[in-house]
């Protein structure tokens, strides 16, 4: 699906006698992109090589009391500089002491105050009878992107949410739905170091010849610019603009409809890029400037989030990371047009596993099975 947010794109704008004058501009804006790529690289390095944490301090929040809530409290701010920040605690009944002074309102109220206040964490100590309260609480955190963990207490409610693993806060055990390697500080910093390595090396190796080349071949394969640019969620639900080469005509229904097998708004040239899955290689600066990674769930255009967001059990848990140039599930046959939920349901399970499964070797697989099936035949490729 392709929508084209530049002047060009207006009707009548640009025809074949302008397309030097285009071209121009267009390279024109890659460079300053460039610069400002490079600035970014230098920054992404200097937190590499200072061991400076690569994601800001998180904010929660606590649901329900006790003891073990009350300590999660002293703990997060006593630990402010390890990444946490304590925000709010909310339950249906006043409560004693220190835990009590930082109540924001009912356990209802949490869910407006999470969206308004952008908050990371829910941690949720509710009594195991409250099973419907909890199930509740867990499916609004998956939806938008919040992490959800259990405080066990003497009334355990485990059993009603299944748990992957066990995470300490000072001496009290903290249940995570999933297994996140990604949590883990050195992980984040060994990923980021090879995206910043790739696409650097791929920018000064290969951009420098081939960007000039397929510009040429764009321009004169159709009217309208080089890029197609259309907003995308990254990692935490920040929107950013996503850089591809045009594949298709301009057309008015970029960003209602998924490029079909056949799909008459492809260009000759287009055809190629799609199936060989160089239209993508702009997003090399979206790596550069921290918006993706080379490995990762790919990012969907703003429109099928807003589709799935509520009947794709987990859908936005992809958003947990930062979305990928390739993923697990594109190398595993689920690439392209998404035809029916089914489908989606299907590339949705698989980047779940790639987040709960992640480890340096898996990305490394994956881009050599992305190589391979580049110089291959993918059915989906269209």
């Amino acid at each position: 699906m392709e929508r084209i947010i530049t002047p060009s794109s207006a009707p009548g704008a640009g025809g074949r006698g302008n397309a030097g004058g285009d071209l121009g501009a267009e390279l024109s804006t890659l460079l300053r992109s460039g610069r400002y790529s490079l600035q970014n690289v230098q920054t992404g390095l200097n937190k590499v090589l200072t061991l400076e944490p690569l994601t800001s301090v998180k904010d929660l929040v606590i649901v329900g009391d006790g003891p073990a809530a009350e300590e999660i409290m002293q703990y997060c701010d006593d630990q402010t500089v390890r990444g946490y920040r304590f925000c709010g605690v909310f339950n249906d009944e006043a409560i004693p002491g220190a835990l009590g002074a930082r109540r924001m309102g009912d356990v209802e109220a949490v869910k407006a105050f999470a969206i308004q206040n952008r908050i990371d964490i829910v941690y949720c100590a509710l009594p195991g009878t409250r099973r419907s309260d909890i199930t509740d609480l867990m499916e609004f955190c998956e939806r938008n992107t919040i992490r959800f963990r259990v405080i066990p207490s003497a009334e355990s409610f485990i059993p009603v949410v299944k748990t992957s693993e066990l995470e300490f806060h000072g001496s009290v055990p903290v249940s995570k739905l999933r297994r996140e390697p990604m949590d883990i500080a050195m992980n984040r910093k060994l990923k980021r170091a090879f995206d910043i390595g790739f696409s650097l090396g791929v920018v000064l190796f290969v951009f420098t010849w081939l960007f000039p080349l397929l510009a040429i071949l764009i321009k004169l394969s159709s009217r309208g610019p080089v890029f197609f640019k259309q907003m995308r969620l990254g990692r935490d639900n920040k929107e950013f603009v996503c850089w591809k080469f045009r594949s298709m005509r301009m057309n008015i229904e970029a960003d209602m409809k998924q490029a079909t097998k056949n799909d008459p708004r492809v260009t000759s040239i287009g055809k190629f890029l799609r199936k060989s899955n160089l239209d993508e290689m702009p997003q090399f600066l979206n790596v550069l400037f921290g918006h993706m990674s080379i490995v990762g769930p790919r990012p969907h255009p703003l429109r099928l989030n807003d589709q799935y967001r509520d009947i794709i059990d987990k859908y936005m848990v992809r958003h947990f990371v930062r979305p990928g140039i390739t993923g697990w599930a594109q190398v595993n046959g689920f690439r392209g047009e998404t035809r029916t939920p089914e489908l989606m349901e299907r590339r949705v399970e698989l980047d779940v596993w790639y987040m709960e499964n992640w480890s340096f070797l898996l990305d490394l697989k994956i881009v050599l099975k992305t190589v391979t099936n580049m110089c291959g035949k993918d059915p989906n490729a269209y």
